[in-house]
């Protein structure tokens, strides 16, 4: 499947994610779309953070030039202690982050983490990298990064 990139300017995609986020309750900005993702991620416009753990990077696939920050580690998924001070050391407070896990669950733990230490721009990745689960209990055929055919990697 082609990636289709929606042409939507860059406020206007965060101002939607900003919006829902407030009607939502959220403690962080939001949510995009992983096609808006891309098309801020590839314009320079944001930094794509994925917090999967190595071990999913490296058998899954991961995003070429991301940068690697995992909101838990292991198999055992235990939750990463240094995640805010690593993830400012890589990115800094202001800029605008996207943050990519498996499905966009743990992103958004990790948005709202990064949001109530005072980032000013942490958006979560929705769907994630493999996507939400089928009826079969399978990712990667009903949404995601990967689904899409967005660029990625893998070792």
């Amino acid at each position: 499947m082609a990636a289709v990139l929606e042409e939507r300017p860059t406020q206007a995609v965060l101002e939607t994610a900003r919006d829902k986020a407030a009607t939502a309750g959220l403690t962080y900005p939001g949510g995009v779309s992983p096609r808006d993702a891309w098309a801020l991620f590839s314009s320079g416009e944001a930094v794509l953070v994925d917090v999967r753990t190595a071990e999913e990077r490296k058998f899954v696939g991961y995003v070429p030039d991301s940068v690697h920050v995992p909101w838990a580690t292991g198999t055992s998924l235990t939750r990463n202690p240094r995640f805010v001070r690593e993830l400012e050391a890589k990115t800094g407070k202001d800029a605008v982050i996207l943050l990519l896990c498996r499905s966009g669950n743990r992103s958004a733990l990790a948005a709202d983490a990064a949001a109530k230490a005072g980032f000013t721009q942490v958006f979560n990745v929705l769907e994630g990298f493999e996507g939400d689960l089928n009826d079969g209990q399978h990712r990667g055929t009903v949404n995601g990064w990967r689904y899409l055919g967005l660029p990625w990697v893998q070792d």
